[in-house]
């Protein structure tokens, strides 16, 4: 009589539908070993991980947002714009001198204007998505174009609120999110890993999630299935702006300042590690998971080439030649 050894639920779900999920932990692997052997006295300090674990979020959060308006066939152009319009609104209103004069005053004030400017940033940044959601879902503007002129006009909006110069001054408990620790590990990082989860749950267990991949996969049978469509994409631009909003909190946060043209390369950053991670550009795959450690890769990646004195242009050729590698190695594995 012959025996059957089952593969555990866990690893069952890795190497069969999660395919693309145990790719990318193969991957992020090989390149942390290549740089431990290329900068082992640089890349393995506590240091350059403490340096990651403060750089990564804001652009892992980004990413997150763009993921979840890939989901719907879409795109959403604007992210960074919104990051630095919700940092800039947040920076005005501690600027106002009753608030200054407050804040100065100690005690629980700074705390309770910091929640105060954290809700303002993300009112910001949901207003922004709301309005992307309504341009896409309600007037049929496609969303390359959409979310392409909305990010002008909050890019231009941030420039006629400061003047052009950058915002400074924050209060030091709105720095703590930027640059503060929880429990010995960065403060943005946890927020990374909190987002993170919650988006998670969003997609994987609640109807927002399943809907949201069943427009992206067949707009028709969605309709067919009583789904409205509008309302679900409407909903999924407003979380890509919360989002975006959170990481204009914490690249303000971290650099005690914001300005309108921060973070310009995060955009195309976020499109690639969304793809990478496993998002499909046509909509109705994507998680959470395979975009941070697609993220984690490319960290470990540039961080290894920067400190081998390589040019930031040749590593952007390198992550561009990376994403074609990875969708081609995708390609032939669904092809089998």
């Amino acid at each position: 009589m012959s025996t059957k050894t089952e593969t555990p639920p866990f690893l069952r779900r890795i190497l069969g539908q999660d395919a693309a999920i145990a790719q990318l932990v193969v991957i992020t692997a090989l390149i942390f070993l290549a740089m431990t052997v290329l900068n082992s006295g640089k890349f393995l300090s506590y240091y350059n991980f403490e340096s990651m674990s403060y750089l990564m979020p804001e652009l892992g959060i980004l990413c997150v947002a763009m993921m979840i308006a890939m989901l719907t066939g879409g795109i959403d152009l604007s992210i960074v714009a919104i990051a630095n319009l919700a940092a800039i609104t947040a920076g005005l209103y501690f600027r106002n001198p009753v608030v200054a004069e407050a804040i100065g005053s100690g005690g629980a004030m700074p705390v309770l204007h910091t929640v105060a400017g954290v809700l303002i940033a993300l009112m910001v940044g949901l207003a922004a998505g709301v309005l992307n959601g309504v341009l896409i879902s309600r007037l049929r503007i496609i969303p390359i174009l959409a979310t392409l002129g909305t990010g002008q006009v909050f890019g231009g909006l941030a420039l006629v609120l400061t003047g052009g110069p950058a915002i400074v001054g924050y209060p030091q408990t709105w720095n703590w999110i930027g640059t503060g620790k929880i429990l010995g590990l960065a403060t943005p990082f946890w927020i990374m890993i909190v987002v993170g989860s919650i988006v998670a749950i969003l997609l994987r267990r609640t109807n927002l999630g399943v809907n949201l991949m069943l427009i992206g996969t067949n707009a028709r049978a969605a309709l067919f299935a009583g789904i409205r469509s509008g309302r679900m994409i409407l909903y999924s631009y407003a979380l890509s702006g919360v989002l975006a909003a959170i990481a204009g909190i914490l690249l303000s946060g971290r650099t005690n300042s914001a300005k309108a043209d921060f973070g310009s390369s995060y955009l195309l950053q976020a499109v690639l590690i969304a793809v990478l991670g496993g998002t499909n550009p046509a909509g109705g795959k994507g998680r959470v998971l395979g975009v941070l450690l697609a993220l984690l890769a490319l960290t470990f990646l540039s961080s290894g080439l920067q400190m081998m004195r390589v040019s930031n242009f040749m590593i952007d050729a390198v992550w561009g030649g990376f994403l074609v590698l990875v969708i081609a190695i995708n390609y032939l594995r669904s092809s089998k």
